[in-house]
C-alpha cells in the first residue's frame, strides 16, 4: 500500500468525527501538498527524513510556518491512525522538527479610532452587525450564523451555538457548523447591545413585509443579519462593508477579526478578569487568552502601578 492509497482510505473511513471544514482542509493538504511528493512511497517505507525534507522544501519555497504546521497536522493524524490499526509500528512524523509559528500581531482599534468608527456606522445597514461584533467579541461566522431564537431579550442573553460555515471548494454550499472550539457559550452583552438588536429586528420585520414573496432566506431561516432580501451574508461581504465604513471614517484598513480583538482589549481595560474574558470570547483556555493578549495585561499592570502611585501621593 502506498502513502496515497492509505490517505484515500483514511479520508473515506476515519474522518467521521471531524467538522466538515476540517475534512475539506485535510483533503486540500493531501491533494496539493502531500500526495505529489510522498504519494508513491510505500506506506511502510515512509521515514522521518523524507517527511522532514518535504517540510523544509515548503519553507524554502516561501510557505508560512503555520501552513507547514497544517500539513504536518494532517499527515500526522493520518499516520497515527495507521499506527493504531497496525499498518505501521510508529509514526514517522513524530520526530519531525517544525518551523516556529509566530503569532500575527493583533490590531485592535484604539479609543479615538473606535469613536470615529461608531460615529461613521450610525444609520448604516451594517450598524447592528458591527456594534454586536465590537461589544460581544463574537467571531464573524458566529455573527453570520446567529438566529433570533438564540437571542433572549427578556433575560438579556445571546446563546452562541453555531456558526455559518463558508465552503472552501466551488460547488459546495454554506452550512451551519459548531463554534470554533466545538462548544457553545452564553453571552450577557451590555444592555445597549440588546436594544440595538431589538431595533434591528423591527427594521428586519419591515424589510420582510416590503419584500413579500421576494424575501428569500436561502435555506437559512431566522438569521439575525442578512442582505435586504433575506439571504445570508458572507465573510467577504462584511469585510468589504467594514472597509467602506473605515474609509468613510478616515481610518486605516482592519480585518473584521480586529473587531473581536477590540472587544477583548476593552473588556480587560474595563476590569473584566481573565476567566470571564476567556469564556465570553470562546477561547479554549484562560492560558491562551493570557498568552494572546499578554501585551494588554502588561499595559494593565502599568496602569495599576500608576494608580497605586497616585494613591500613595494623595495620602
Amino acid at each position: 500500500m502506498t502513502v496515497a492509497q492509505w490517505l484515500t482510505i483514511w479520508q473515506r473511513d476515519f474522518l467521521g468525527n471531524v467538522k466538515p471544514g476540517t475534512a475539506i482542509s485535510y483533503e486540500m493538504q493531501v491533494r496539493v501538498h502531500i500526495v505529489p511528493t510522498l504519494g508513491e512511497i510505500k506506506l511502510t517505507a515512509l521515514r522521518t527524513p523524507v517527511v522532514q525534507r518535504l517540510y523544509n522544501q515548503k519553507l524554502a519555497q516561501g510557505m508560512s510556518p503555520k501552513s507547514i504546521k497544517n500539513i504536518h497536522g494532517c499527515l500526522h493524524r493520518a499516520l497515527d491512525m495507521a499506527v493504531r490499526i497496525g499498518y505501521l509500528t510508529k509514526n514517522p512524523t513524530s520526530a519531525c522538527i517544525l518551523p516556529t509559528v509566530r503569532q500575527a500581531e493583533i490590531h485592535p482599534l484604539d479609543t479615538p479610532d473606535l469613536k470615529k468608527l461608531l460615529e461613521s456606522i450610525h444609520g448604516d445597514e451594517y450598524e447592528a452587525l458591527i456594534l454586536t461584533a465590537i461589544f460581544t467579541g463574537m467571531r464573524s461566522g458566529e455573527l453570520l450564523g446567529l438566529t433570533w431564537d438564540c437571542i433572549d431579550f427578556e433575560n438579556g442573553i445571546i446563546r452562541v451555538v453555531k456558526q455559518l460555515v463558508q465552503p472552501r471548494k466551488k460547488g459546495r454550499s454554506f452550512s451551519f457548523g459548531t463554534p470554533k472550539n466545538g462548544k457553545g457559550r452564553t453571552l450577557t452583552p451590555a444592555p445597549f447591545v440588546m436594544e440595538v438588536l431589538k431595533e434591528h429586528k423591527k427594521a428586519q420585520v419591515e424589510l420582510r413585509k416590503a419584500a413579500g414573496p421576494a424575501w428569500d432566506d436561502g435555506g437559512f431561516p431566522n438569521l439575525v443579519f442578512t442582505h435586504p432580501d433575506g439571504s445570508h451574508l458572507s465573510q467577504p461581504t462584511v469585510w468589504k462593508a467594514l472597509q467602506k465604513i473605515l474609509e468613510k471614517a478616515g481610518l486605516e484598513s482592519h480585518r473584521f477579526h480586529d473587531l473581536r480583538h477590540t472587544y477583548v482589549v476593552n473588556a480587560f481595560r474595563a476590569g473584566d478578569d481573565v476567566k470571564t474574558v476567556q469564556q465570553n470570547a470562546g477561547h479554549y483556555s484562560a492560558a491562551f487568552t493570557l498568552d494572546r493578549y499578554a501585551h494588554v495585561t502588561e499595559t494593565m499592570r502599568k496602569e495599576s502601578a500608576d494608580r497605586m502611585q497616585n494613591f500613595f501621593e494623595a495620602l
